[in-house]
């Protein structure tokens, strides 16, 4: 195996900590980097892992942390804070342009932005989203991310650094918060969700690890890559048999309004003590379109076969 030095930016969140512990255990060298937010897990203690402390708004404090990395995976932002709308403009794109500069100045010889099919607008299964960056995005989360796919092909091209954008499903297992959440509302009885069907596009934690290793370590990686598994599903179906796995009554059918509602109330609170927003009109918008990406691409340069091709065979990662 071709061991590399890998730099995580937001390693200290969920997803991206899931992959530095993957990373390291599989012999590669990990450097995590990390702002205001420590590492909560014993991923430091690893003998292949190092922590650099760095801000994406403070573009001389990221040369330290691009020194002599091989490959960058990006992750860092700002999340569950009300308005996103707000400052996403300048997280997701005035940021990462900071982080490009960086990584171009040192050399990295890959750049892999993580990504979600959303930025191509609403898909679905007989119409799925192929790598296309023209699409019509419907929320600001999505809208920004485009854009920092553009700002990614059009910086690397005539340079030496390889673009890579990973448009990854939703990732799903205990252990990753938004499933963790949903269980913890489900056993109070507080899950609900709207009536309309809306498809979404799995993909299980053992196999977005494995997809995302690939795309960082394998020769030829290059362009858009979607990540998904065999089978997409409404997330009203999702819920529901999460619910039956986890023993605990069907999610609500709730009228939109209500969750709107809500989101829109979690954001004032937020805003007037400070306090992070879990919900946002902005989650919610994002969360009512429906995605799928066509995953032909991934899986004859990424993962050729997954650990966990349906829901049904994945299920029992969420107990």
């Amino acid at each position: 195996m071709d061991h590399r030095r890998i730099l995580i930016t937001g390693a200290a969140g969920n997803l991206g900590g899931l992959l530095a512990k993957h990373l390291a255990l599989s012999g590669h060298r990990v450097r995590c980097m990390v702002h205001r937010t420590p590492m909560v897990s014993d991923l430091p203690d690893l003998p292949t892992v190092e922590t650099v402390q760095a801000d994406l708004a403070d573009p001389d404090s990221l040369a330290k942390a691009v020194t002599g990395v091989d490959t960058v995976v990006h992750f860092a932002g700002v999340l569950f804070a009300p308005h996103p709308e707000k400052f996403l403009l300048v997280t997701n794109t005035r940021w990462f342009s900071n982080l490009l500069d960086a990584c171009l100045n040192a050399g990295v010889s890959r750049i892999i932005l993580i990504s979600f099919p959303h930025v191509e607008g609403p898909t679905t299964p007989e119409a799925p989203a192929t790598g296309r960056l023209d699409g019509h995005p419907v929320s600001a989360h999505a809208t920004t991310r485009l854009q920092e796919e553009i700002l990614l092909m059009d910086r690397t091209e005539g340079t030496s650094a390889t673009p890579v954008i990973l448009r990854l499903g939703m990732v799903y297992s205990s252990g990753i918060l938004m499933i963790d959440a949903a269980r913890w509302m489900a056993r109070r009885g507080l899950l609900g969700v709207w009536k309309d069907p809306t498809w979404i596009h799995l993909i299980s934690t053992p196999d977005y690890l494995a997809a995302t290793e690939a795309a960082a370590i394998r020769p030829g990686i290059n362009g858009i890559y979607h990540v998904g598994d065999d089978q997409p599903v409404t997330l009203q179906q999702f819920l529901d048999k999460a619910c039956d796995t986890w023993g605990y009554r069907r999610p609500r059918r709730i009228p939109i309004w209500m969750i709107y509602t809500a989101s829109a109330l979690c954001e004032l609170y937020a805003g007037i003590t400070g306090s992070r927003s879990p919900l946002t009109r902005d989650f919610i918008k994002i969360g009512r379109v429906p995605y799928c990406g066509d995953t032909g691409r991934a899986r004859e340069e990424l993962i050729p076969e997954l650990q966990h091709p349906t829901l049904e065979d994945g299920l029992h990662l969420m107990k």
